[in-house]
């Protein structure tokens, strides 16, 4: 069980106990650390100097209650434990009254800035919270402000006044340097227990958990529990190197698979936070699938590598006709793509209006085009607005078998059967051979054949065309780009033998 929420409820006996603190004026400090960059048989120097850069997040919610009441046990009067049923029930009762109630949380987070009293933290620690208080190592308490937060990498950025107290920050370091068996060591607050120090190694990098299309994770064995979310993973040298976000536990606590934030993600969210109070992110304008080894053989590619494009966002930065749906992009303003993933994150962190360099693969041929970076945010919020319509074509519904596919001409009458948009074109798909190798692929009835071969067909007879044009050339494999009933795009290779 995968739990990315690691904040934990303030209750009972696990509920972190502090004392207010003196309020004295503000001395920014920077954490002295002693570097130990060989695995120490103790870490008791680097922790001491970092414990107080470290901190506890509070966060208060008013929430409704609307739970329903539970009768108590008749009891005679005089039973053995009388008393103690009639104290629980009551306070049962209680909780659940109607009227709002305040319920509290507590995550993690760490000092990046004494001077301005900024603190980094998981977006999930401080969602919907009323107030936020930060608690420091010696008991201090301090109300807190939300600068901005991201809920796409789970980061948020706090400030505090910081001549309120004495801060002590710590530098985010370099994760890309970081490999796999270096040791590390979080510091956080799980279950209320603030200032808990764990020591392990990086287990593996770059770890996709299918949290959304940024995730490029740092694992690791340190002990990482509920309410270590938004702390540090630091490494040997006392520098941040990833945010504490999620573990994967059947029971809830540490099984020593945890996973952190990189720093090289968390830094440019961090700053445009700061910056803007939210992000602004690169945009290509495009959609985009992983390459397969079928798809890279076609291409005379020596490796299923890159990002192929499957669509083309109308009025995006490139829907001018620089890339086109087909293209494999290998690299991307000077640096390798490996996966898809690997472009959502480069170009994501990629500066909006940046003119960039990318080298394409087009039909076997590598090419280098130049475009104009838009803004992701901005580009979403045309995408979700627009609903595209063309009227379609009339004619008699005309049906042919390839490939274990049976199509259809996309008509009024298809269109209606299948519940396809309007602005789909193609033809359709109206039974698939369950042995046939386009069920192997996962491709079902209903799902529109716009192109063979990035040529556009209109009717059957014209796709029973372009699969023998391709048997004649001796090639193997047909690239279908495939519509579903809404518009998606993606592409999938289909044997033809």
């Amino acid at each position: 069980m995968l739990s990315s929420y690691l904040s934990v409820p303030v209750r009972g006996a696990l509920a972190v106990a502090v004392a207010a603190g003196m309020i004295g004026m503000s001395v920014p400090a920077q954490a002295q650390v002693t570097p130990a960059p060989h695995g120490p048989t103790s870490v008791a120097d680097l922790a001491e100097g970092l414990l107080s850069a470290v901190v506890n997040i509070s966060t208060s919610q008013n929430v409704g209650t609307s739970g329903p009441k539970v009768a108590p046990p008749q009891l005679p009067e005089g039973a053995p434990f009388e008393d103690l049923f009639d104290d629980f029930f009551n306070q049962r009762q209680g909780e659940n009254a109607p009227g709002p109630r305040r319920v509290n949380s507590l995550g993690s987070g760490f000092v990046i800035d004494a001077e301005e009293g900024v603190v980094v933290t998981n977006n999930h620690v401080i969602a919907d919270a009323d107030e936020i208080e930060v608690i420091f190592s010696d008991g201090t308490r301090l109300k807190a402000e939300l600068v901005g937060r991201d809920t796409e990498t789970d980061l948020a950025v706090l400030k505090v006044d910081p001549s309120l107290h004495t801060l002590t920050a710590v530098p985010f370091g370099d994760s890309d340097a970081i490999r796999i068996g270096d040791w590390v060591m979080a510091i956080g607050n799980p279950f209320g227990l603030g200032g808990s120090v764990s020591v392990g190694i990086v287990s593996a990098r770059n770890r996709n958990i299918n949290s959304g299309r940024y995730d490029d994770f740092i694992q690791t064995d340190a002990a990482i529990n509920r309410g270590n979310s938004g702390g540090p993973l630091f490494n040997m040298d006392g520098e941040v190197i990833g945010i504490n976000t999620a573990i994967i536990s059947p029971t809830g606590g540490s099984i020593g698979i945890g996973f952190a934030i990189p720093s090289e993600l968390a830094t440019g969210v961090v700053n445009q936070l700061r910056e803007f109070g939210e992000t602004r992110r690169g945009w290509l304008g495009v959609r985009i699938q992983p390459v397969s080894a079928d798809m890279a053989e076609q291409r005379n590619m020596s490796a299923a590598r890159g990002a192929m494009i499957s669509g083309i966002i109308k009025d995006g930065p490139v829907d001018n006709g620089s890339l086109l749906a087909g293209d494999v992009i290998l690299r991307f303003d000077g640096r390798e793509i490996g996966d898809a993933r690997d472009l959502s994150r480069i170009v994501a962190d990629s500066p909006v209006g940046k003119d960039v360099e990318i080298v394409i693969n087009r039909e076997g041929v590598e090419k280098t085009v130049r475009v104009t970076l838009g803004r992701l945010e901005d580009g979403e919020r045309v995408a979700s607005a627009r609903a595209s319509a063309q009227p379609d074509e009339e004619g008699a519904i005309a049906t042919a078998t390839m490939l274990g596919m049976t199509i259809a001409e996309l008509n009024d009458e298809t269109r209606a059967q299948f519940e396809i948009s309007e602005g789909v074109s193609g033809v359709v798909i109206t039974e698939v051979d369950p042995n046939s190798v386009a069920a192997e692929k996962g491709i079902v009835a209903g799902e529109v054949i716009t192109e063979i071969a990035q040529e556009t067909v209109s009717d059957p007879g014209e796709a029973m065309e372009r699969i023998n044009s391709l048997r004649s050339r001796g090639r193997r494999n047909a690239l279908l780009m495939l519509s579903s009933r809404t518009g998606e795009l993606r592409f999938e290779t289909v044997r033809m033998n």
